[in-house]
């Protein structure tokens, strides 16, 4: 069963108390965390701080203004793996960052892009697997949060996507990532069921961890209400369609990660607790990773 079909119409009223900005504000502050001093902004001048800067050190040498000036924009991109509904990659192009989403999921694109336009922004969204993208050049970082990596059930698909991340990011560029670790789906939300009633739409999370594959499977059962919203009939306010999805993620261990890193050619540089900001520890639900691409 194909997922985030009938889910992505609801997507964002679930994710509804998600802290994008602070996920925003943070992803932006390790980006700059990793820039060296010296390095060159679009106009070619040394830059310290503010927005626009994806945390690169690698400073642009070329006497053609085109060719500088195409790099720089390079430089200057950021590409959002796993975007879905485009919240973050909104708030982030809000920052002055060049913005490109990738997603399998065509509705949640669709959403993405409804949104993206009633904004007036300028974000380039591409319809495509984690696990074989193409961009038609580099990025100055690649950022992949809210589990999108947990999707990916093999090892080795992990390590495939990663060198096509190391493949496209500019000389020096910066990846961050999270990921749900093994504790959280075998002992918070493994084999429990998660149920949420709104006014228009409501959903049943069923969970089963499969302890042996490190799969956690849930089901979901999605209610929508028809013809909700202004203009709707009133005889129709209590009919509901139903929609059921499964999805599969699987958990993964820190040093799993490093090691995939490893064989993609990137180089680790950090990891945290995404809910503390401190250092890792046996009961950490989810990990943010920061790597970069090798000299």
């Amino acid at each position: 069963m194909e997922a985030y079909t009938g889910f992505a119409q609801v997507y964002d009223t679930f994710m509804d108390n998600t802290p994008y900005e602070e996920w925003c504000a943070y992803l932006t502050g390790l980006l700059q965390k990793y820039r060296q001093d010296g390095q060159t902004d679009r106009s070619g001048e040394s830059t310290s701080e503010g927005g626009g800067s994806t945390g690169n050190n690698y400073a642009i040498e070329t006497d053609d203004n085109v060719i500088k000036e195409n790099l720089c924009q390079e430089q200057n991109t950021i590409l959002d793996l796993g975007c879905g509904t485009g919240t973050l990659t909104m708030l982030l192009a809000g920052r002055g960052y060049d913005m490109i989403g990738i997603d399998n999921a065509q509705e949640m694109l669709q959403i993405a892009m409804e949104k993206r336009d009633a904004a007036g922004l300028d974000i380039l969204y591409l319809q495509q697997d984690m696990r074989s993208f193409e961009l038609y050049g580099t990025v100055g970082a690649v950022i992949s949060v809210c589990d999108s990596v947990n999707y990916l059930l093999e090892e080795e698909d992990i390590v495939q996507t990663f060198r096509l991340v190391n493949n496209y990011l500019f000389p020096h560029g910066v990846f961050i990532f999270d990921f749900n670790t093994v504790y959280k789906y075998a002992q918070v939300i493994g084999d429990i069921t998660i149920a949420e009633n709104r006014e228009e739409c409501s959903f049943i999370w069923e969970n089963y961890y499969h302890e042996a594959e490190q799969i956690n499977e849930y089901d979901l059962t999605i209610f929508v209400q028809e013809n909700a919203g202004e203009g709707s009939r009133q005889e129709d306010g209590g009919r509901y369609r139903r929609f059921r999805e499964t999805h599969y993620q699987r958990g993964y261990e820190l040093e799993q990660m490093k090691e995939c890193l490893r064989q993609a050619g990137l180089v680790f540089l950090e990891a945290v607790d995404a809910d503390t900001h401190e250092a890792v520890t046996k009961t950490s639900e989810r990990i943010y990773v920061a790597a970069r691409k090798s000299a």
